[in-house]
């Protein structure tokens, strides 16, 4: 099975003068929270995993492999970005734009198999969109073209699992129906690498969190270690308190700020 490392992994944030270097093992199973502010780097690190974006320094594998020197066919057939916000710059229906996730697996002109169909409607299912699989893309909501871009990826079927801010649009329905489903494709081998703003949405989803400060320093490990008070509030400078709720922790911001 597939796993992503980071080896001394500097993202370019063009303001910042240096970085922390980050040594990540994103394995089978996980399902990592990346947390911080506004412009701490979530978006830019994600796009440098997906090797949409050069790093400042440092190494981005897929097992011992560099992804530099990898076809891209060949690493979008393990790994898949669903990216914050989606622009259709051409028509498409629901299910036209999930079969996309399949053109990683297909020959030079090879037309999409049954089998290829039946993976785009099973991910249509899953995502609550079957209903709308003949309409344009165009025309949804933001929240439905949210799922769409997820359900291209269940199609696509990558051994890793790229997400910024999966939740998105999402009415709190979907947003739980997307977090379970993500967790299931971690239950079945996946991996799976998110970015997220709801601190207690990663407290219930994730069993691993990334913080990144604004200043460029990083920590990272198990969720339980990760999500404490002290380092959350540094992280935010929002002063929080942390509560227990159905066995579940919950942290729920209070008034004033940390300068």
């Amino acid at each position: 099975m597939t796993v992503l490392h980071t080896r001394q992994l500097v993202i370019d944030i063009p303001a910042r003068a240096s970085g922390w270097p980050l040594n990540l093992d994103i394995r089978p199973g996980q399902v990592w929270g990346v947390l911080g502010p506004n412009g701490a780097g979530k978006t830019t690190l994600l796009h440098s995993l997906a090797g949409l974006r050069e790093p400042r320094s440092g190494r981005v594998l897929l097992d011992d492999v560099a992804l530099s020197g990898m076809p891209r066919r060949r690493i979008a057939q393990q790994l898949g970005l669903v990216f914050q916000d989606r622009q259709d710059s051409f028509p498409a229906t629901v299910l036209e734009t999930a079969l996309i996730g399949r053109h990683p697996w297909l020959s030079l002109w090879q037309n999409e198999l049954p089998q290829d169909l039946q993976m785009a409607r099973q991910a249509l299912v899953a995502l609550d969109i079957a209903h709308l699989e003949d309409r344009s893309v165009s025309t949804l909501s933001g929240g439905e073209r949210q799922r769409v871009s997820v359900a291209t990826l269940m199609t696509q079927d990558p051994s890793v699992w790229l997400l910024d801010e999966p939740t998105n649009h999402l009415d709190l329905h979907h947003q739980e129906r997307v977090l379970a489903l993500l967790r299931r494709q971690a239950d079945a081998g996946k991996s799976v690498f998110m970015c997220l703003h709801d601190l207690n949405l990663a407290a219930r989803w994730c069993s691993h969190v990334l913080l990144l400060y604004p200043e460029g320093e990083a920590c990272w490990g198990p969720a339980d270690t990760m999500l404490v008070v002290p380092a959350l509030e540094r992280l935010y400078r929002q002063p929080l308190i942390s509560t227990q709720v159905a066995g579940r922790k919950l942290f729920v911001p209070v008034a004033g700020g940390i300068e």
